[in-house]
């Protein structure tokens, strides 16, 4: 079943315009139904957290299986604790809840295996201890042994006593005090280390990460009086200096890790009787966060810098810039809500061009925001030691994916993430994930990781999957009117960044309908214009379309600073997509190879009936294809239940057919890391992925690996 908070939800009503099947619906608020709610709320606490096989992620490190369903972990969902003072469905929240959800998931498991180590040193060192005091005891002269018996037949005989009876000559080697006093002290060491992993100062154990809070909107709602929503160390200082603050908290942070893990190392040592003072000392007297291993390494609570684009694009940046380049892997959150919220909506660096805001205003001579926008995510990259991701709620995998990868490299990381701010954008309440969305297709706020690890060239390191239609200019939408008719009708139309921009108020003013008496051929659609030469444009009149009130057809006439606008968001894809190496031109033996794939491609188009189902042949082949041989991709279509994933992943491969049902539309769309991430995402475990077409895939052997539960 599914409840709502009542004591935290702000009635944005967002979560009824995502969930498309029905289960919220928007109802009136009344006292019986806020009684209803806060019974149902109390339910829900007691109830126990999902069963881990419910939760559809096989390795959360190696980012394998459903991530999302990580929230399906009452603690995970947890992460934030408290209600805030933030506005009806602000766009930061979201990302910032995801965000906590992902840093508690990953650690849970950690300390928890962490804990189970200690005890065991814990009891094992004790054993040690005891075992190294009875070795003074001389236990060969039976007839002393016999006789302290005999004088402790009607009484408790203590250890003390027996040593003390069986060391009267004084024969025995006396206990080293040094080693008695290192072993003991190593003893109390990690009986304090586990207090603070179970209990700690707070009763709550120890806090899965810290951060600092750049002064900004989410420093003012993450700190309205009575709340505070973390349930983690939180600290807010000036308004640019949060990377810095955390340079330091780090440095800090890191020497009591290193504490905790000097402990460990030297137990496990003494245990094993390989302690030398003369060999180990220094190297532990200068033990750092460097010389941790990776396992210690990952149970280090990451240091979190959280800020806006004032505080990260503009003011802040240089100490953001010595934060990516110190080589400290402080992990900074960017919630980029390409305007200075906090302070009433000022022009900043990271708004697109035309954009209209206060200090950016629109007039006669004056349209907006002038320049073009400033690319965080490219100016992080060029750092070149940083792990970098851009995303945004528009894709939720892609988004725990780079936070995963992220929180885990052992380098700085920057997540520069869209956020939409609903007064500024001048968008609905509801409408964050939807404009999110929007900002994603119209290539507004292109997706992208840069992985420093992955080797040395931009080609190696920058993935831009995850983003729509990779391979194009824009993604293509289908615009649903009504033609003269009365008849439903279609049109399929290129998604520009004016496309996205006609629907936030930021922009309104660079737009005007065009009355349908005055339609004429000097009009021209907005992706034909911006094809054209600078004098073919001249008596041209660019234009996209839309739909009116009465979902009849018009032309939206764009203005010359949307034009420009919309020009910089192309050349930005185009640039990240020639760093990856996917504008490269195709010589002879790629095209044969194309033909040659688009040959196969109908082939197993025709093995699949009218519904995108296998038939008879094709199912055979599949399971009985030799090994090496291809089988494709298929779907058990009529177990389908619409849930969107595997289009949502990659649309060329997957698609619905006419009654909603999912079908393999191209096997060969799009890599097989896609097909197996769409099997592991599918909720009806109707999608067999089949056999890689292409065997020098990266990581090939590990897909086929994944892929054999859901052949």
């Amino acid at each position: 079943s599914v409840t709502i908070n009542p004591y935290t939800c702000k009635g944005c009503m967002e979560c009824v315009e995502v969930c498309d099947d029905d289960a919220l619906v928007a109802t009136p608020q009344t006292e019986e139904s806020i009684e209803r709610l806060r019974r149902d709320w109390a339910f829900w606490l007691d109830l126990p957290t999902t069963r881990p096989e419910y939760i559809r992620i096989d390795d959360l490190d190696e980012r394998i299986g459903a991530l999302e369903t990580l929230l399906l972990d009452k603690h995970n969902f947890n992460s934030l604790v408290s209600g805030d003072g933030a506005c009806l469905g602000c766009g930061e929240k979201t990302v910032l809840r995801l965000f906590s959800a992902t840093v508690t998931a990953l650690m849970q498991p950690r300390v928890k295996r962490q804990v189970a180590r200690l005890d065991d040193l814990i009891g094992r060192l004790e054993h040690h201890i005891r075992l190294r005091l009875a070795e003074g005891m001389d236990l060969d002269d039976i007839d002393a042994i016999n006789e302290v018996l005999a004088a402790h037949h009607d009484s408790d005989l203590s250890l003390s006593e027996l040593s003390g009876a069986l060391d009267a000559a004084h024969t025995a080697e006396p206990v080293d005090t040094h080693w008695f006093g290192f072993a003991t002290g190593l003893l109390k060491k990690l009986r304090h280390l586990k207090w603070q992993y179970t209990e700690g100062e707070t009763g709550r154990g120890r806090a899965a990460m810290g951060i600092t809070n750049a002064t900004g909107c989410s420093s003012v709602w993450g700190s309205t009086y009575p709340y505070n929503p973390y349930p983690f160390p939180w600290a807010n200082h000036l308004f640019q200096d949060a990377p810095s603050l955390a340079l330091g908290v780090f440095q800090g942070h890191m020497a009591r890790m290193a504490d905790g893990f000097r402990a460990v190392r030297l137990a496990e040592l003494e245990l094993a009787r390989e302690y030398n003072p003369q060999e180990h000392d220094e190297f532990f007297n200068y033990f750092d966060w460097k010389q941790f291993s990776k396992q210690e390494w990952l149970l280090c609570p990451p240091v979190v810098a959280i800020g806006g684009d004032g505080a990260m694009y503009d003011i802040g940046f240089q100490n953001l810039s010595r934060a990516l380049i110190s080589e400290m892997p402080v992990k900074v959150i960017v919630l980029d809500t390409q305007v200075y919220s906090n302070t009433g909506g000022q022009a900043c660096t990271s708004g697109f061009t035309g954009q209209v805001s206060d200090m950016a205003g629109y007039g006669k001579v004056w349209k907006g925001k002038p320049e073009i926008r400033k690319e965080l995510g490219l100016i992080a990259m060029a750092h070149r030691n940083a792990y970098v991701m851009q995303g945004s709620a528009a894709n939720v995998t892609h988004l725990l994916e780079g936070f995963i990868e992220g929180l885990n490299t052992r380098r700085p990381a920057m997540f520069n993430i869209y956020t939409p701010c609903m007064p500024e954008h001048g968008i609905g309440d509801e409408s964050a994930e939807n404009q999110s969305r929007l900002a994603l297709e119209s290539r507004a706020y292109p997706l992208f990781r840069f992985d420093p690890d992955a080797g040395t060239t931009y080609e190696d390191c920058l993935d831009i999957d995850g983003n729509p239609a990779i391979d194009d200019d824009w993604p293509s939408y289908t615009l649903r009117y009504q033609d003269e008719d009365g008849n439903e009708a279609g049109l399929e139309l290129p998604m520009t960044f004016a496309d996205f921009a006609v629907t936030e108020g930021r922009f309104l003013k660079h737009f005007r309908k065009a009355p349908r008496d005055t339609w004429n051929d000097n009009m021209v659609p907005l992706h034909e214009f911006m094809e054209l030469d600078a004098d073919e444009r001249e008596d041209r009149y660019p234009y996209i379309w839309g739909v009116d009130a009465g979902n009849q057809l018009m032309r939206v006439m764009v203005s010359a600073e949307l034009v420009r606008s919309s020009q910089d968001r192309l050349d930005y894809w185009r640039l990240l997509r020639s760093l990856t190496g996917t504008c490269k031109s195709l010589d002879e033996d790629a095209i044969a190879n194309q033909v040659r794939t688009e040959m196969a491609q109908q082939l197993s188009a025709s093995l699949l009936d009218t519904a995108g189902v296998p038939t008879a042949a094709a199912s055979v082949a599949a399971i009985t294809a030799p090994a090496g041989e291809y089988a494709a991709v298929w779907i058990d279509t009529p177990e389908c239940e619409a849930c969107d994933e595997c289009t949502k992943i990659n649309p060329k491969i997957f698609a619905y057919n006419a009654e909603k049902k999912a079908v393999v539309a191209n096997p060969r769309g799009g890599p097989y890391r896609d097909i197996v991430r769409a099997a592991e995402k599918c909720t009806a475990e109707c999608i067999h992925p089949g056999t890689p077409f292409d065997m020098n895939e990266k990581d090939i052997d590990k897909l086929v690996k994944r892929a054999e539960k859901f052949q």
